[in-house]
């Protein structure tokens, strides 16, 4: 090793992103349908491909994430809590858990988003405060949360088919534009 800074010393860069998501919402004709992709991905490297991103949580919600799995995990587990303290009422659990998520030391460093679904609500959480209820009844996050968005809104506009049907769909898509998601699909529908 020399004496001038950096000279002889191995290039430290930082650990490889996590990019593992895209879980779609669809909310049609009184049924709501969340569709995840399987991918997890280190850098370029896909690690898995059957990981399960959406969930069912207290009575009747579905839940999915984006992001690291273990914020992800931490948040489905907040959110459970505070849907039991609120008696089961989903925007107020909401609120609370994004002012939580927002000011708790521990919790604020989470890096995740969330999005809710009951058979009224329909929600997109952040880590800043941010609780979106999208107009149309669809919300997509994660990396080809933008293509799966497009997709389903465009299949709700012209096409006949079921929630379940539209998000499943909406998200094959995604897979063929994003090469962080996958078209091994989990399907859950209230």
């Amino acid at each position: 090793m020399t004496g001038r800074r950096g000279e002889g010393l191995a290039h430290r860069s930082a650990p490889p992103r996590v990019r593992s998501t895209t879980v779609v919402a669809v909310r049609r004709d009184g049924r709501v349908a969340f569709a995840g992709d399987g991918q997890v991905t280190v850098g370029n490297t896909v690690l898995k491909h059957g990981a399960r991103k959406i969930r069912r949580i207290g009575e009747g919600v579905l839940v999915g994430f984006a992001g690291s799995a273990a914020d992800g995990l931490t948040l489905f587990e907040r959110l459970e809590q505070k849907l039991a303290e609120t008696h089961g009422h989903l925007a107020r659990a909401v609120v609370a858990l994004a002012k939580d998520w927002r000011t708790d030391r521990v919790l604020r460093r989470l890096e995740a988003l969330l999005v809710v679904a009951d058979r009224e609500h329909l929600f997109v959480l952040s880590g800043s405060g941010d609780i979106i209820e999208p107009d149309d009844g669809v919300a997509a996050i994660g990396s080809g949360g933008p293509y799966a968005l497009a997709a389903a809104r465009a299949l709700l506009r012209h096409a006949p088919l079921a929630a379940e049907e539209v998000a499943r769909e909406a998200l094959r898509i995604a897979s063929e534009i994003c090469v962080f998601t996958n078209d091994q699909v989990t399907v859950e529908v209230l």
